[in-house]
């Protein structure tokens, strides 16, 4: 650490306490590299506040000094966001000790907590007064919500209740200039101006730093109904959908789109999982029923498969007939990931594209695949009910790993050019942060891009939060 690196440690250390700082290359190690390791970053500190009163603190100082604060959750991210630069001249803020829910409502439907919190946390909470809160994610255990909300996650049940956005109904926030936005609000109706917390949420920390909010619940679901069922087309896949959600309404809370490959993938690679239909088929949908009320659910969604069959729209099915079944329906489906990593390198894409347009995209996009990457397998799978797919590509020879990997800015620049082709979005749920940066000033709109950056200057003139990010 240079002199100048060390008085202003010290100068933080006076505003934060002497252990809520981390300057030692041990300790701040951790904080430095990304989930994917794809960015590993160098900072003079690591800040650990408390309180929000702290985070005010931190980022006025810097805000003053024109230091960049770069803010961390849980690391979870896939895109480089809340990873420092290699200058060793910015601050990390590490949100996680801001970990208290502040306040569970059960009559308002609704949950206040710290950015900090794990995403576990906040559902234990909203169950432990007989609600639900919605939003799930394969990371759940370790991801904060903080950082859910500067990325507005989506996960798996995005087909009933939305994106991370549409479950905020505050926020509370330090702005670049060290000032606390108190808007922790329970209101579901509060039309007063310009909607401050949709701007916060989604931005990735660029425009300021979350330190908690308020959100919505809904009862406690008391009856589910889980399916695993084999498909030839991902059109089979589109017309069940639109079945399901004919039959079963908003009930319907998730639909997800699984190759064969994922199958075989999972079953090589992870421990305990198992082929749910024990027959070799081209696509899976493992879908799930939710309701708030005792009702019959398995018999509807039986009633509603066997219709499908009748269509021709489904080649075999199975109905998970106790919570062990379900569970090892969702273990298969949220450790491809996993799998994947263990297969080998892989090129990720986190699209999404209208889902009536979801088929032929599969269609054009894996015929490119299969034209372009002769060292490539695809692994195509995802959120198949709101448009959403991690169209990924798994190299299938380690030795050519790095030769592999050497295409992926042209393997990139294809598949985008076909999402646009599509209107659809090269990010639809992982955010922007570093990785897609580029790619953002390719293919976003020049008008939405230029009120961005005017919103960005109007806030944050002097370009201290989260620099290099998202813009």
């Amino acid at each position: 650490m240079n002199d100048s690196a060390a008085v202003g440690a010290q100068q933080l250390r006076e505003l934060i306490g002497a252990d809520s700082l981390l300057t030692e290359a041990a300790d701040i190690a951790p904080f430095l590299v990304d989930e994917r390791r794809l960015y590993r970053g160098r900072a003079f500190a690591v800040a650990l506040p408390r309180d929000a009163e702290q985070v005010a603190r931190l980022v006025g100082w810097c805000n003053q000094h024109r230091i960049g604060v770069v803010p961390q959750g849980g690391n979870t991210g896939y895109c480089g966001g809340a990873t420092p630069d290699e200058s060793g001249r910015q601050l990390l803020l590490s949100l996680r000790r801001l970990n208290r829910i502040r306040t569970v409502d059960a009559d308002n439907f609704s949950v206040t907590a710290e950015a900090g919190c794990v995403l576990a946390s906040v559902q234990q909470a909203a169950d432990a007064v007989e609600r639900f809160f919605p939003l799930s994610l394969g990371s759940e255990g370790s991801c904060q919500i903080g950082g859910n909300l500067s990325t507005n996650a989506g996960g798996l049940n995005v087909v009933r209740y939305g994106m991370a956005r549409d479950l905020v109904l505050g926020i509370e926030a330090v702005l670049p200039d060290g000032q606390l936005l108190q808007g922790l609000k329970s209101l579901r109706k509060d039309n007063t101006g310009y909607d401050l917390k949709s701007l916060l949420v989604g931005a990735e920390g660029t425009l300021g730093v979350i330190t908690a909010a308020t959100l919505k619940l809904w009862p406690k679901m008391r009856s589910s109904a889980t399916a695993f069922v084999a498909l030839a087309t991902p059109e089979d896949a589109l017309r069940l959908l639109g079945l399901l959600k004919a039959q079963a309404g908003e009930r319907l809370s998730s639909f997800e789109l699984l190759p064969r490959i994922a199958i075989e993938l999972t079953t090589r690679h992870i421990s305990g999982v198992t082929d749910p239909l024990g027959e070799v088929y081209p696509w899976y949908i493992l879908c799930e029923l939710t309701s708030a009320a005792d009702e019959p659910l398995s018999e509807l969604l039986q009633h509603t498969l066997a219709e499908a069959a009748e269509r021709s729209l489904l080649l075999d099915a199975g109905i998970a007939t106790s919570e062990r079944v379900r569970s090892a329906f969702w273990r298969l489906r949220e450790t491809v990931p996993e799998a994947q990593r263990h297969a080998g390198s892989s090129l990720k894409h986190d699209i999404s594209v209208p889902v009536a347009a979801l088929p032929q995209f599969i269609h054009e996009a894996s015929l490119w695949v299969r034209t372009h990457v002769s060292d490539g397998v695809l692994v195509c799978y995802g959120h198949a009910g709101d448009g959403n797919l991690h169209f990924n590509i798994n190299c299938i020879d380690r030795e050519r790993s790095q030769a592999f990997l050497a295409q992926e800015p042209v393997i990139r620049r294809a598949i985008h050019d076909l999402v646009a082709k599509f209107a659809g979005s090269i990010s639809a749920e992982h955010g922007i942060g570093r990785l897609k940066r580029e790619e953002l000033q390719r293919y976003g709109s020049p008008v939405a891009l230029g009120a961005m950056r005017a919103i960005k200057q109007a806030l944050d003139p002097n370009g201290i939060m989260n620099p290099g990010k998202l813009l």
